[in-house]
């Protein structure tokens, strides 16, 4: 019924757009709901495709990952790589016609290192203070080297917004989000759209040709390509990969694909709350037998075609940062029941959180028959996905089967997951060995010393398997023959310059 009513949803949003404003909306459908529409306070992947038509950040990256100035024109480390200047980007507003300035910056970071809410805290922690040297410049104090600050800063945590509205606001902000990007902020019905319309005062107006963008969630896969089909939609992100050859098929449509920087695991409570007192979250034996008795190979096969590629690491094997020295292993069952009885649980019962996302129950479903042949029974709990993370964050699981965009530099999908102190550390996992190094592999930007920390991290953190990697996707988009000039991005958001309808 869910199906049938985003369809319905979607057409009749297309059924109000009819006439000349239909070729000036794009239309956008999402694989899920984002959470909050702030980016301090956000977590999902989501929430990063729309913040790309609302939000600037001090910086940008292009498809290639190399950095480009986006509020900020040029930035350089001092000598010693405990500060950075920014030269800001002038004549740049908010949507509310406040002045985008350093005195903006420096109000934006330290919200971000202190508002109780926030997300991005640890992921900016080396920033001690903020200076403003002019109007149009700032310079960002730390504590120590920060290699992969600058990734963050292309990322939410370099997300700009109206310090004037975020004040009036306060944590109510995500209800009419204000910043400083091409789109400004109209409506939200939950489950249902999310609107922005074209702000006249953006410092690169010209390179965004639609008046209004519409982001509809439809959580099945299919139904999502049944409304790109039907023409009420534009663009689909998250085609799935078992879906393409039909998409293939229909001339009206044309697809772009690229592998990503995401993963997809298990996070397991270890520590948060009453929860975690369970087998699983308290033997790492049983953790073990779990990873054990799930072929990675064969369930990309199974759910993708083998479109996506099998991994055991936060980041896929061809990558630098990949730890070579903890490979895959293979899937064993008989290892797997002898650590069950070792443990003395032969026939566990585990509760696994599952996003109401088509893709992610197809995954769970073969973990689920996989994971039975060892002794396993697992019992799928399907939640809204914005649901589960709130309730991922209060401690309210068991297991949870959950994916990450994924981050230029490494520490994006390292370390606040696996540091005690990381901000989205919902495990609440706390080995002080581990968060040694990873402070190290942060404080240091020699790229050797950096694999060799990392390397050393994942021996304890694979080892004590509070989150099971299972594979890395392929972004794949679905659109219509009429949109011209999209080009993916490994980091598999939208980006909506130089977008329009022929």
């Amino acid at each position: 019924m869910r199906s049938g009513t985003r369809a319905f949803a979607a057409a009749a949003v297309a059924a109000l757009l009819v006439g000349p404003a239909a070729a000036q909306t794009l239309r956008i459908g999402l694989a899920e709901d984002p959470d909050a529409l702030d980016p301090d306070q956000a977590r999902t992947f989501v929430g990063r495709i729309v913040f790309a038509g609302l939000c600037d950040k001090l910086i940008d990256y292009d498809v290639k990952l190399a950095f480009q100035p986006q509020l900020a024109t040029a930035w350089k480390w001092s000598d010693d790589n405990k500060a950075i200047t920014f030269t800001l980007r002038q004549g740049v507003k908010f949507h509310d016609g406040e002045p985008f300035d350093a005195e903006a910056v420096k109000y934006n970071i330290e919200r971000k290192l202190t508002l109780p809410e926030s997300r991005r805290k640890s992921e900016i922690n080396e920033i001690t203070g903020v200076d403003v040297i002019d109007p149009h410049t700032v310079r960002l104090n730390l504590s120590k080297p920060s290699a992969p600050l600058l990734a963050q800063l292309a990322d939410r945590a370099g997300m700009m917004i109206s310090p004037k509205a975020a004040k009036s606001a306060g944590t109510a902000f995500a209800n009419n989000p204000v910043c400083a990007g091409p789109y400004k902020f109209v409506e939200r019905i939950a489950q249902d759209r999310i609107v922005i319309e074209r702000f006249p005062g953006y410092w690169n107006k010209d390179a965004y040709a639609f008046e209004r963008v519409i982001y509809q969630p439809i959580t099945d896969a299919t139904v999502r390509l049944a409304n790109l089909q039907a023409g009420s939609l534009d663009l689909i992100e998250r085609l799935a990969p078992t879906d393409v050859e039909v998409a293939r098929k229909d001339r009206r449509l044309k697809l772009a694909e690229i592998t990503g920087l995401a993963y997809l695991g298990i996070d397991v409570n270890v520590a948060n709350g009453a929860r975690s007192k369970t087998p699983i979250g308290q033997d790492p034996r049983i953790r073990e037998a779990l990873e054990l008795s799930i072929d990675r190979e064969a369930l990309n096969q199974v759910v993708f075609n083998g479109a996506f590629l099998a991994g055991n690491q936060p980041v896929p094997p061809e990558n630098p940062y990949y730890a070579a020295a903890v490979p895959m292993p293979k899937r064993d069952v008989a290892k797997a029941k002898a650590l069950l009885a070792a443990a003395g649980q032969p026939n566990p019962t585990i509760e696994m959180m599952v996003p109401n996302q088509s893709e992610d129950q197809a995954v769970s479903q073969v973990v689920q028959s996989m994971a039975a042949e060892a002794g396993f029974s697992i019992k799928l709990s399907v939640v809204e996905f914005a649901t589960s993370l709130q309730e991922q964050t209060k401690g309210n699981y068991e297991t949870f089967m959950i994916g990450w965009s994924g981050r230029v530099d490494p520490d994006g999908n390292i370390y606040n997951f696996h540091h005690s102190k990381g901000s989205l550390n919902y495990t609440k996992v706390n080995i002080p060995e581990l968060d040694t190094l990873l402070d190290d592999a942060r404080a240091t930007l020699d790229v050797a010393q950096r694999a060799k920390l990392y390397e050393q991290a994942a021996q304890i953190y694979l080892k004590n398997r509070e989150i099971l990697y299972l594979y890395h996707r392929k972004w794949l988009f679905g659109m219509s023959t009429k949109l011209q000039g999209f080009a993916p991005n490994p980091d598999g958001l939208i980006r909506l310059s130089g977008l329009k309808l022929q």
